[in-house]
Order: C-alpha cells, then sequence, then structure tokens
C-alpha cells in the first residue's frame, strides 16, 4: 500500500464511499430485475400464453 500521508483518510473513505455505492447499485439492480422478472411472469400468465 502506498503511503498517503496526510490524506490516508481522504483516500481510504473515498474508496470506502466508492465501494459502498457500487455494492448498492449491483444489489438495487439485481432486486429490480426479479421483481419486473416476477411481473412479467404473471402477466404471461394472465395472458394466457406459454412460451
Amino acid at each position: 500500500m502506498p503511503d498517503l500521508g496526510k490524506y490516508a483518510d481522504a483516500v481510504l473513505s473515498a474508496y470506502a464511499v466508492s465501494i459502498v455505492l457500487l455494492v448498492g447499485i449491483v444489489v438495487l439492480t439485481v432486486w429490480r430485475g426479479r421483481r419486473v422478472r416476477a411481473e412479467m411472469d404473471a402477466v404471461e400468465k394472465r395472458s394466457g400464453r406459454n412460451g
């Protein structure tokens, strides 16, 4: 790990915030995708089409 000197706190906190935001975006995307897929399956079942 490089020596960050007096900026270590700022740099490491920026990395931490970035990682948390990226993980949050991925989690929300997966959650929304599953929800939309379930809604699409429900619509297909209602319409009576199978494939």
